[in-house]
């Protein structure tokens, strides 16, 4: 969609959540103060409506790395990816979601007590997978790259004391089927992501990030369960045989 100086602050949120961010960082009130034109609260706050516009539209244009032929990569060079763009990914977005799902909580849980539930998973999810990505960053992530290194370098690895890449990996893999179960329940609960009509601009964006959330999240299991994860015990029998 073409982003303007008349474009109203609420409305480019509805209909592309993605926006809500730029906002949020240049303290811009979407939510209450929604009515008004991008020219509008860029000229009460003394900014550029040129940058501004500029920060909204490369925010609405976010390329998907889904189609990306993470299969031909280098096992290193995933397990790199993985943590520099999943890991940090979910880092962040935790940060910023918490405090929506607090505010949506007290200003809608009297009608939609589920949103209780949602924060609880949410913030369940939140301690899970930061323990979660520090195993993978501190133990699995580096034998990977020890084994690449070995294979490239023609050398015999030494053996982790964690034994087989199979035992971390179970673990790992065990953990991801839990945080998807938590998901399906988040997402069974907002149905499907789809604010009730009485949704303030607040409580869709929240939706809409808690979706896309998930949707990385599925992303950057795949990537785990079905290349890295195998691929690293393919190597580790080649390289010991």
């Amino acid at each position: 969609m073409q982003i303007t100086k008349d474009t109203i602050v609420g409305d480019l949120v509805a209909k592309d959540y993605r926006t809500a961010t730029v906002f949020k960082q240049n303290g811009i009130d979407f939510c209450c103060n929604g009515n008004r034109t991008l020219e509008e609260v860029c000229k009460q706050k003394e900014m550029s409506v040129t940058n501004i516009i500029g920060e909204l539209t490369q925010a609405s244009q976010q390329a998907s790395a889904a189609q990306t032929d993470f299969n031909s990569w280098p096992l290193d060079l995933l397990a790199d990816y993985i943590e520099k763009k999943h890991h940090r990914y979910v880092e962040e977005k935790i940060q910023e979601i918490k405090p929506y799902l607090d505010k949506i909580c007290k200003v809608h849980g009297d009608h939609h007590p589920e949103l209780y539930e949602i924060n609880q998973l949410f913030n369940d999810s939140a301690g899970e997978l930061a323990m979660h990505m520090k195993k993978e960053e501190l133990i699995l992530f580096p034998a990977v790259r020890r084994m690449v290194k070995s294979q490239m370098q023609k050398t015999t690895p030494e053996k982790p004391q964690f034994g087989p890449i199979n035992n971390p990996i179970q673990m790992m893999m065990h953990e991801h089927n839990n945080e998807g179960e938590r998901f399906r329940q988040i997402e069974a609960l907002s149905n499907k992501y789809n604010p009730p009509q009485d949704a303030c601009n607040t409580y869709r964006v929240t939706f809409a990030m808690l979706k896309e959330f998930e949707e990385d999240l599925h992303l950057h299991i795949h990537l785990e369960n079905n290349i890295l994860f195998p691929k690293s015990l393919e190597l580790e029998k080649a390289i010991s045989s």
